[in-house]
């Protein structure tokens, strides 16, 4: 079967799209690409959060829609028909506390725009079962790259997931892109191309020190962040700077660097990098420096599509009637097939 994975992250970088095939733990990535959001499309997702009941109704079913268009255009660019999409959707709330979590992007209305079965809502089950519903990526790193002593996700939060007394867990570790980028947009762009602004800032200790000290550091796994948790704890990095962009970037990077050596306490090993932040240089060269174990950045079309090719993934674990969803990395009652099939 072909599989078309979707993914698309809080970072708004854009939907992410992957064409592929599975044979057990063996993976093809047959086509990929990432299609930039318009405007339109863009200012819906992030207004997502603060609208009506009715207004976000609405804007799942109209974000379906456009995903299924954007199906129609895939299969027309790479020549490719899929069995099955697997869409991850937007999230827009994620409160497991609260046993919810919802990602936008109607299951029915992106199979009526293509009409092609649709795997979707890969979430709400494990939440329902008492588990964050995140992160759900590790059991694709488990079986797909058991080569790696952990994976590292850096994409708008920093994840990562690994092995302990011979089982898979996983936890988010602290905001990346998702802070990055809005930093970036304060000059004017949408990332900060290479960490070239952070580059030229200084980092300053009062912030280190301030974003070091959040208590979600010191909570043990499992545990998930989203955007409601950044925009109450992290809300002197989204508006009214006490620092310039550039020094308010550069302290960040210095966190992220830290939280995430300290929280992968290895003395050596290899650590599968992917995600945006893997290209941003200069935040990568952070991480090296203080890093006593090798950071591997594989090809790019691994790093920019490994979400969208797990997501494909747990399609086809949930197909094969094997659990997608490990309770052990999310704190759930017990593993489950995940996924919605329209």
């Amino acid at each position: 079967m072909i599989y078309l994975g979707l993914m698309s992250g809080t970072s708004l970088d854009g939907l992410d799209a992957v064409f592929c095939t599975f044979r057990e733990s063996d993976y093809e990535i047959i086509f990929g690409t990432t299609l930039e959001y318009d405007a339109e499309t863009r200012n819906m997702l992030q207004r997502a959060p603060f609208v009506s009941g009715e207004e976000l109704i609405f804007y799942d079913r109209q974000y379906g829609h456009y995903l299924g268009r954007k199906v129609n255009e895939l299969i027309a660019q790479s020549g490719i028909t899929p069995d099955i999409v697997a869409s991850h959707g937007h999230t827009v709330f994620h409160a497991p506390e609260k046993r919810f979590s919802f990602q936008m992007g109607h299951g029915a209305s992106i199979a009526a725009e293509c009409n092609l079965p649709v795997m979707y809502d890969f979430r709400s089950l494990d939440v329902a079962l008492g588990g964050h519903g995140a992160p759900l990526v590790p059991i694709g790193d488990k079986l797909l790259f058991p080569q790696f002593d952990a994976c590292l996700n850096l994409g708008g939060f920093a994840n990562v997931s690994l092995e302990r007394d011979g089982k898979r867990i996983a936890w988010d570790i602290c905001p990346v892109n998702f802070i990055a980028n809005h930093l970036a947009s304060l000059k004017g762009s949408h990332y900060d191309r290479d960490g070239l602004i952070g580059e030229r800032g200084v980092i300053q200790k009062n912030l280190f020190d301030k974003l070091e000290s959040l208590d979600y550091y010191q909570k043990k796994y499992p545990k998930s962040l989203a955007r409601e948790w950044v925009e109450g704890n992290m809300a002197f990095l989204l508006s009214d700077l006490e620092y310039s962009v550039e020094d308010s970037l550069r302290s960040f990077y210095e966190h992220v660097a830290q939280r995430i050596v300290t929280d992968i306490n290895f003395t050596s090993g290899k650590v599968l990098c992917t995600g945006g932040g893997a290209k941003n240089r200069f935040l990568m060269q952070c991480i090296r420096e203080k890093a006593p174990w090798e950071v591997v950045i594989p090809e790019d079309e691994l790093v920019d599509f490994k979400e969208a090719l797990i997501f494909a993934f747990l399609c086809f674990l949930k197909q094969s009637g094997k659990p997608n969803c490990l309770a052990s990395v999310t704190g759930a009652s017990r593993d489950s097939l995940a996924g919605s099939v329209v």
